[in-house]
């Protein structure tokens, strides 16, 4: 079995799991911030929703300048509802997951490099650029969308267990 093929099954659930958090957020909630410090809800769904768009990125590509104002266009824009949220979810999930299924064993090795105005920021493999920096950075966004949800009073879904709103899944 191929590495792609190992690591599927775990990005579909995660993928799964972030798409049912996504469902949850109300309309009109957009601007919500529980601190001063906090992003709002809108600013954090749309990063957590563009989130699996990197994949490609990082699986066929070997360096990016995080700075480069091409990368800068890339980001998705600004979404104000949940189903365009959704709608660019779906498309960065299903291209991530394109990326990821097609990519050769030998690859998930070669070293990855992010850069920041041409200064290295950080040069690891592939790998674990994808587990890292991808699917951990989702997971952590992904639970911080958990507690906005507590905030604003919507159930808060089971995803590895039990939940308080979803206590018998």
């Amino acid at each position: 079995m191929s590495i792609a093929q190992t690591l599927l099954p775990e990005y579909d659930h995660e993928m799964a799991a972030c798409r049912k958090e996504l469902e949850r957020i109300p309309d009109g909630k957009f601007d919500f911030k529980p601190h001063a410090k906090s992003s709002t809800l809108g600013q954090l769904c749309n990063h957590l929703a563009g989130i699996p768009g990197w994949i490609g990125g990082t699986l066929r590509a070997t360096e990016m300048d995080f700075n480069d104002p091409k990368i800068k266009a890339m980001t998705p824009p600004p979404v104000g509802s949940r189903a365009a949220l959704l709608a660019l979810f779906d498309r960065c999930a299903a291209e991530g997951r394109t990326a990821l299924a097609e990519t050769p064993d030998g690859e998930f090795g070669v070293t990855w490099t992010g850069k920041s105005d041409g200064k290295v920021v950080m040069a690891m493999p592939r790998i674990a650029v994808y587990r890292g920096f991808i699917m951990n950075h989702l997971i952590h966004h992904r639970a911080q969308l958990g507690v906005y949800l507590r905030l604003l009073e919507v159930p808060v879904p089971a995803i590895y267990g039990p939940s308080a709103d979803e206590p018998g899944m």
